[in-house]
């Protein structure tokens, strides 16, 4: 049986990781290669489930847990999209608040399902801006220690650190960071990357196409600080209809109110990890979608409507470090003060993460 190509691409939440991944799955699609896309979140109603299916990709969505916990719902998944269109490379986007993939991800697939799977290097992407904060080499708005502890195991544990984004930084900053990055962690390969105007792409696509999942001692993490970092982070899924008396634009209505949530989120000081919209038409596949990963940033749109609409489908992801209550009135109330449409609420889930407990973990690549 030929193996598939599996690839593992995590990093923290608002890195870029979606936009990465359907420019790889794109590029592969236009080669003539079938690919299989797997996403993840602690809940259901996913943003970044919507923008792969709106571009045309298989896709299955594990919801309820991280990969590592889920970890036999990750190889079912994977057996449905074989059965579905016999993928040649499955590519997987795991939480944005999840660590320790190597451990309990990669290892186990590889030593468990080696005969069905080549899998490739762990990459985490990550955000020039946010990363420089978290390393201190900027006076950013940054997260609690418990929350940043998570975030430096991401790095800790990475093959690839794909440096995202590197078109919004100078040329100093980048030279700076990964001069950060190397020193803390020499381990890994560091990459500048920007899906925007496609730089460095190439060259990291190409490593995790033909690269083989190392075989170094899986990190040391505590995993009580885990959990506490983990459960800093509000959750908040909103979906519902949207309708208006008169036709509109659907991608400016959805910029307007991302950018609106975020200013009163920034008001109130809450750091947003990410904040991400889909509005779909009543009819028809196509999506806007509009995501903002930093408190006092502005939206951005990633996907458009071509035509206007009076009603339609909306979906709102919110990650942050608040209490899930205060999130969920922030955004309902954002909602609800609106004159130009009308919402009605079909589905709320406001939460924190629970302790993340992996199916397996493995300490070693022999093991």
């Amino acid at each position: 049986m030929k193996q598939a190509r599996y690839i593992l691409i995590g990093g923290f939440l608002g890195a870029g990781k979606t936009t990465a991944i359907l420019e790889l799955a794109r590029r592969l699609q236009a080669e003539g290669k079938k690919v299989g896309l797997i996403t993840n979140d602690q809940s259901f109603d996913l943003v970044d489930t919507a923008r792969a299916r709106a571009s045309g990709f298989e896709v299955e969505e594990i919801s309820g847990g991280c990969f590592c916990c889920k970890f036999d719902s990750l190889v079912q998944a994977s057996r449905v999209l074989d059965r579905a269109s016999a993928p040649e490379i499955l590519i997987a986007e795991p939480v944005g608040s999840c660590t320790d993939l190597v451990a309990t991800v990669a290892y186990p697939l590889r030593q468990l399902y080696g005969d069905q799977y080549r899998v490739s290097p762990v990459s985490v992407v990550v955000d020039p801006r946010r990363c420089a904060g978290i390393l201190g080499l900027e006076p950013k708005r940054r997260f609690s220690d418990k929350v940043i502890y998570v975030y430096r195991k991401q790095l800790e544990e990475a093959e690839i650190i794909a440096v995202n984004k590197i078109d919004g930084v100078t040329a100093q900053a980048r030279e700076e960071l990964r001069a950060a990055l190397g020193k803390e962690f020499p381990e890994a390969e560091i990459l500048d990357v920007s899906c925007l105007t496609g730089e460095g792409l190439d060259e990291w696509f190409g490593r995790i196409l033909t690269g083989e999942l190392g075989r170094r001692r899986s990190m040391e993490i505590d995993y009580d600080e885990y959990a506490e970092g983990e459960s800093r982070l509000g959750w908040l899924n909103v979906r519902g209809s949207l309708a208006a008396s008169a036709d509109f634009d659907g991608n400016e209505l959805l910029e307007d109110l991302v950018r609106a949530i975020g200013e009163m989120l920034a008001a109130a000081g809450v750091e947003i990890a990410h904040l991400k919209a889909t509005l779909s038409p009543a009819e028809g596949p196509e999506v806007a979608s509009v995501s903002l990963t930093r408190t006092g940033e502005s939206p951005q749109l990633t996907h458009r409507i071509h035509s206007p609409l009076d009603r339609g489908e909306l979906m709102i992801n919110l990650r942050a470090e608040a209490e899930p209550d205060r999130l969920e009135e922030t955004v309902l109330s954002a909602l609800a003060g609106r004159e130009d449409f009308r919402f009605e609420t079909r589905h709320v889930a406001a939460f924190r993460p629970g302790r993340p407990c992996p199916t397996h973990r493995m300490a070693s690549a022999e093991e």
